[in-house]
This record gives C-alpha cells, sequence and structure tokens, in this order.
C-alpha cells in the first residue's frame, strides 16, 4: 500500500477542491463566465479525483485472499488511471464544449468583481495543497531531478494531486485573463477562449497521468538501485554459481514481488542449496523490506536456455 504520507497530501486537495468547487459555482451563477463554470467543473471532478483515490488506497490494504493471492495492491493504479480518464472525459470535455458555446454565443460578464475574489481566494487554496503534495514529492525524490522522479516513482498518489494541482493553478490563472480581457476589452469571447483554454490544459494533464499509470498498471520493475543492490546480494552468496534470470514488478508502491532463476555449483547437497536460499531470502527482505515476496528457483544455465527457448 502507499505511505500514509500520500494520504495527507489527498486530503489536503479534497478539502481545498470542495470548498472552492461551492464558491466557483455560485460565482459562474452570479457572473455568467463561461471560463468560471469550467473552473467549477474542474474543481469538482478534482474532488471526485481525490475521493477515488482514497477508495484506491483502502482497497489496495486489504489482504490477500484465496482470489487474489498476491493482494489487491494494484488496486491503487487502476483507481488512478481511472482518475486520468475522468480528468480528460468529464473535465476537458465539457470546458471544451463550454467555451465553444461561448465563443459561438457570446454574453458579457456580469459582476466581475465576484470573478476576481473567487479565483484569487481559489488560488490561496490551491496553492496551500499544492505546496503540500511539492514539498511530500520533493521530499520522496531525493536528489533525482524531477522529471526523472515523476517517471521513477511507483506511487501514484501524490504525483497524481501534485499535477492536478498544477492544472488547477494553470487553469485559474487562465481563467482570469479570460475575464480580464473579455471586460476590459468588452469582448465575451475572451472568456470562451479562456475556457477551452483550461479544458486543453485539463487533457495534456490527463494524456500524462494516464501514461505514467498505465506503465504501472501492467507492471514495472523495481528501481535501479535496487536491481543492483539485489545483485550485490547475490554476488556474497558462495555457493551461486550464476543468476540465470532476475524478475521484479510493483504490485503495489511498498509491496514487489522478486522471482529468481539461479543456477548453484554442482557440489552442493539440497541442504545446503537451502541454506543458500534461505540466507539470501533473509539479507533481501533486511535490505528491502518492500520485496515482500521471494520466489527462488534452482535451475542450470543450461535448463534456463531451454526454457526460454521454448517460450
Amino acid at each position: 500500500m502507499a505511505q500514509p504520507s500520500s494520504k495527507k497530501v489527498i486530503y489536503a486537495a479534497l478539502a481545498g477542491n470542495s470548498f472552492i468547487a461551492v464558491t466557483k459555482f455560485t460565482a459562474a451563477a452570479l457572473t455568467g463566465s463561461a471560463a468560471m463554470l469550467s473552473e467549477a467543473i474542474h474543481s469538482v471532478v478534482d474532488t471526485g479525483n481525490q475521493i477515488l483515490l482514497l477508495y484506491g488506497l483502502k482497497k489496495a490494504a486489504q489482504p490477500a485472499d484465496d482470489n487474489h493471492p498476491f493482494g489487491y495492491g494494484m488496486e491503487l493504479y487502476f483507481w488512478t488511471f481511472v482518475v486520468a480518464i475522468l480528468i480528460f472525459g468529464i473535465g476537458a470535455s465539457i470546458s471544451i464544449f463550454e467555451g465553444i458555446d461561448k465563443i459561438r454565443n457570446p454574453h458579457p460578464i456580469k459582476n466581475a468583481y465576484i470573478n476576481y475574489i473567487v479565483l484569487s481566494l481559489a488560488m490561496v487554496f490551491e496553492g496551500w495543497a499544492w505546496s503540500v503534495a511539492f514539498v511530500e514529492f520533493r521530499r520522496r525524490k531525493g536528489d533525482l531531478p524531477y522529471w526523472q522522479a515523476v517517471r521513477a516513482s511507483k506511487d501514484p498518489t501524490v504525483f497524481t494531486v501534485l499535477f492536478e494541482d498544477t492544472a488547477a493553478m494553470l487553469g485559474l490563472i487562465v481563467a482570469m485573463i479570460g475575464v480580464f480581457l473579455s471586460t476590459h476589452l468588452n469582448e465575451p469571447v475572451f472568456d470562451g477562449i479562456a475556457s477551452i483554454g483550461i479544458g486543453i490544459i485539463l487533457a495534456v494533464t490527463a494524456m500524462f497521468l494516464a501514461y505514467e499509470c498505465k506503465g504501472l498498471l501492467i507492471g514495472e520493475r523495481a528501481s535501479h538501485n535496487v536491481l543492483k543492490g539485489l545483485d550485490e546480494i547475490i554476488a556474497r552468496q558462495p555457493g551461486i554459481l550464476r543468476v540465470n534470470e532476475m524478475l521484479t514488478m510493483h504490485l503495489s508502491p511498498q509491496d514487489v514481488l522478486l522471482n529468481l532463476s539461479i543456477d548453484f555449483r554442482d557440489h552442493l547437497t539440497s541442504q545446503e542449496v537451502e541454506g543458500e536460499v534461505s540466507q539470501m531470502e533473509l539479507e533481501i527482505k533486511e535490505a528491502y523490506p518492500e520485496i515482500r515476496r521471494v520466489f527462488i528457483e534452482a535451475q542450470s544455465w543450461r535448463g534456463h536456455q531451454l526454457d526460454q527457448k521454448n517460450c
């Protein structure tokens, strides 16, 4: 399951978006701004997304059973993928539709000052939620560059909230510009253009999240540092001749499956092989607690090669 700090990030985003959604809908009703309505829909979608992420965390924490012997960890990856689809299918499409409708049927924005007040408040709350997600993401990324840290992350909750909040901040800026141009130039069409711009921001965010979640959903290996550490642990075992194959897969952010095919030295007895396996598994789990399941197959190099040819 994900780390407890992931929930803190989600709760912060949920609290901010819930309040902001209500104020945005009120402002949209009072002013008739398409950009503000798009922003309100955006906040509702984000609120629903945070609920789905919390649900995914709850489902992922379920213990293994007969039907799911490896547990439910990938529930988190599935629901994160659903979040990406919702951002695209609901948030982006409705925002673009509203923008096109406003361009075709322009009408002036009323009481524009309400939009400015609401958008300013939204920036404060979104900025707070964004800062919580950013601080947590920066803590986890270590020395990796930001982009590489996103690609390497196995916990989608934090970077999903971070990118949602980043898209929200960009959307607020676009909405503010749209309202300003619409009122000061007396051209309501800019309000519609801003709504389309918000939709495009959401669409790009959704596609990126869907791409990242897809990799986790179909199975990603452990990080390079973990693989390197496993190689070092295996190399210290005197009875191992060579590693035929090492396969890892994340079943959840903190649950890694490890499969090893190992060619042991011919002079070892069965008891000595069992001892090597037990010692190696103990060292692996002590060094990497996230590796919860280790399956080790004793197989000659020639036998492994024949199996690979027959696959």
